[in-house]
């Protein structure tokens, strides 16, 4: 075997699934803590395509868990940030940038082509409508369930939504509650915490967004406490999942 950038990889998978890999297409949903180490993890594995969505730019509140935020990146979109460090790991990696906010107004047809979902979406609306258009569609997606308010990456684990534990937690029985009104009670994969969910104080912001559509968007959050271990290794989780189904 030559030596190449994933020639480990293939030391594990060997070279035919190596080989597959390249010509898998996936789409991230978000590029926060969780997106953009899922969108890496998926780049270093050999996933040749990757569409990446997301409309922000990066803020000083982002650097202690996000892997494109740097003091030097403050104010830069994180779309274009992720493209340049995912052709820096291999130059020969296909993206597909769609630097606008999600919502669930918006047709995604290009679905169609793509082999996995990856979702990190933390707006409920807008999660709530692209995983019922993956499961509707029959497209493979997994999901974050949280990965705010937590510390503890060994309480991670990976469920089908009727396997999902913790239901009392806020975000988590909210999404459950979501996906039964349209009829979904299981066909969804997830990265879960069994983590109670904890922070100091709650915040709530306002967001004012205006897509490249034109359309207006404005809705309130609440500012959920994040630590640099959970959200990182949730990406992993969903990236690890992917490549292994992709493979298999």
């Amino acid at each position: 075997m030559h030596e190449n950038i994933f020639s480990r990889n293939e030391l594990y998978w060997g070279e035919e699934k190596q080989n597959l890999l390249s010509g898998c297409h996936v789409a991230i949903f978000g590029l926060g803590g969780v997106g953009g180490y899922c969108a890496e993890a998926l780049a270093r594995s050999g996933v040749g395509n990757l569409t990446i969505i997301d409309f922000d730019t990066v803020s000083k509140s982002n650097i202690n868990r996000q892997l494109a935020a740097l003091h030097s990146t403050i104010g830069q979109k994180k779309t274009s940030l992720t493209e340049n460090r995912l052709k820096d790991i291999n130059p020969n990696i296909n993206i597909n940038l769609i630097d606008d906010f999600y919502n669930d107004k918006q047709t995604i047809d290009f679905l169609k082509n793509i082999d996995f979902v990856a979702d990190a979406i933390d707006t409920m609306r807008s999660k709530i409508h692209l995983l019922t258009n993956c499961y509707k569609n029959n497209i493979p997606v997994i999901s974050s369930m949280g990965a705010g308010n937590r510390i503890d990456p060994t309480m991670l684990y990976i469920a089908d939504l009727k396997d999902v534990e913790n239901r009392n937690a806020p975000f988590v029985s909210n999404v459950i509650y979501q996906l039964k009104k349209k009829g979904i009670t299981e066909g969804i994969t997830f990265v879960c915490s069994r983590e109670t969910p904890y922070a100091q104080e709650k915040i709530t912001e306002h967001e004012n967004i205006l897509t490249k559509s034109g359309e207006k968007i404005e809705f309130n959050k609440i500012v959920p406490s994040s630590t640099p271990f959970v959200a990182s290794c949730s990406g992993i989780f969903m990236a690890s999942y992917i490549v292994r189904k992709l493979i298999s």
